[in-house]
Parts: C-alpha cells; structure tokens; sequence
C-alpha cells in the first residue's frame, strides 16, 4: 500500500517526501484539532 501511495506522489524523491512529510502533518493535526475534540465528550473515561 505504501508504495503504491509513493508511486501517486508526482516528482522526485525529496519532493515526494516534503509532499508525503505535510500531507502526513495535516492528517495528524485534522486529528488532533477537529476529530479528538469532538470524541473526547463521547468517551466514558473519568
């Protein structure tokens, strides 16, 4: 799966990697700004 998403990625290498490295950072801030919040209320833990 991963090489098959390196594959999509256009350019060379280093440019794959910057465009791997934020694409990466935006799903984890996504996470931690818009999905955690929303979830943290419907979790039954202390």
């Amino acid at each position: 799966m991963y090489r098959f998403l390196w594959r999509l990625l256009p350019g060379g290498a280093a440019l794959r990697l910057t465009i791997a490295v934020l694409l990466t950072g935006g799903a984890v801030a996504a996470l931690w700004y818009v999905v955690f919040p929303w979830l943290a209320p419907r979790l039954p833990i202390g």
